[in-house]
């Protein structure tokens, strides 16, 4: 691939396709909220700080004090419930959402991206035979990878061939008579 940089050709040679990563393998999947709840994480974070540094100022200048013990507990609950609760369970909420995931062919793994409670990127690596689909429908959940509940949206895989291998829908469906007849026996 040869381009022009301001006059000057330059030559890249560039062996993997642009969705290729070098560690991880191929995106088979990227999450159009990952802007998002980056976002939304973001500023629950920073308001949840800036409460945190301005209460007792707020408090120390304007003098607010209340006479009832009762009116102070649930003054400050208030105040305490919206700095902590709330970026507390944004991170509960949101931390199964996968941004990306990568699947490495050779090795049947898969690589998924998502944020951690200081919303840098944790990469979750694990094969196709940890995946656990819910015996129940869950809200945040659409698969569990080892004990870890992800979230994807399986009309966001650009070939719904890597998102039947993820939930492994593609395998043969196997009924061993032999067997049921002896878990019904057992029971």
């Amino acid at each position: 691939q040869v381009t022009s940089f301001q006059g000057v050709a330059v030559r890249s040679l560039c062996t993997s396709s642009p969705h290729e990563h070098p560690e991880h393998g191929r995106l088979v999947y990227k999450g159009n909220l990952a802007k998002a709840v980056l976002g939304v994480r973001f500023f629950s974070y920073s308001t949840s700080i800036f409460n945190l540094f301005m209460m007792p100022y707020i408090i120390l200048k304007t003098g607010i004090g209340f006479e009832s013990l009762l009116v102070q507990a649930a003054f400050y609950g208030l105040i305490g419930f919206f700095t902590f609760v709330t970026p507390v369970t944004l991170h509960v909420l949101t931390k199964g959402y996968v941004i990306r995931l990568y699947y490495k062919d050779e090795m049947d793994t898969y690589t998924a991206i998502t944020y951690n409670a200081i919303l840098a990127e944790k990469a979750t690596v694990f094969h196709q035979k940890d995946v656990k689909i819910p015996d129940i429908t869950k809200m945040f959940t659409t698969f569990y990878a080892k004990t870890k509940s992800m979230l994807v949206n399986p009309t966001l895989f650009p070939n719904p061939q890597d998102y039947n291998h993820l939930m492994g829908y593609d395998k043969s469906l196997y009924f061993n008579l032999e067997q049921e007849e002896e878990a019904g026996e057992r029971k």
